[in-house]
């Protein structure tokens, strides 16, 4: 069952004017060392960090709280499961609010879908509630651990 949907559109130019005023102040307070260490090695960084930021953007919807209520920034972090599959992995306030959001008895399974083309860059989040043995792609471990 579908428990939240969120999307985003981010434009990567007025991301690399926020990087270029707020630079590592900037960085440190958005995104996690393992989005920073990605997105740094990208030749397109600032569409990188911008494809971030739209995810973050999408989960804190469809967290069903935006960036409130206890969640933050660098609670929501891209990754990808050992398949190569994006999704998200939560820490913080953001855990806890998916935590509440999930009914007992089923795992959370957080879906991602982030692209580019120059300058926007879009992300979409479904997050669902799965039967707690629904398989190795879901649950809240994988969402923990990405």
């Amino acid at each position: 069952m579908i428990i939240g949907i969120g999307s985003d559109i981010t434009d990567a130019r007025r991301l690399a004017e926020v990087l270029e005023r707020h630079g590592e102040r900037f960085l440190d307070r958005v995104f996690t060392p393992v989005e920073r260490a990605k997105s740094d090695r990208r030749r397109r960084r600032a569409e990188s960090y911008a494809k971030r930021f739209a995810a973050k953007e999408a989960c804190a919807k469809a967290l069903g709280t935006g960036l409130s209520q206890g969640v933050f920034w660098r609670d929501m972090g891209v990754v990808n499961l050992p398949s190569g599959r994006p999704t998200m992995q939560l820490t913080g306030g953001a855990r806890r609010r998916l935590d509440a959001l999930t009914p007992p008895g089923f795992e959370a399974r957080i879906d991602l879908t982030i692209t580019d083309d120059g300058p926007l860059a879009q992300a979409f989040v479904i997050i669902s509630a799965e039967p707690a043995s629904a398989g190795p792609d879901s649950g809240k471990s994988k969402a923990d651990n990405g």
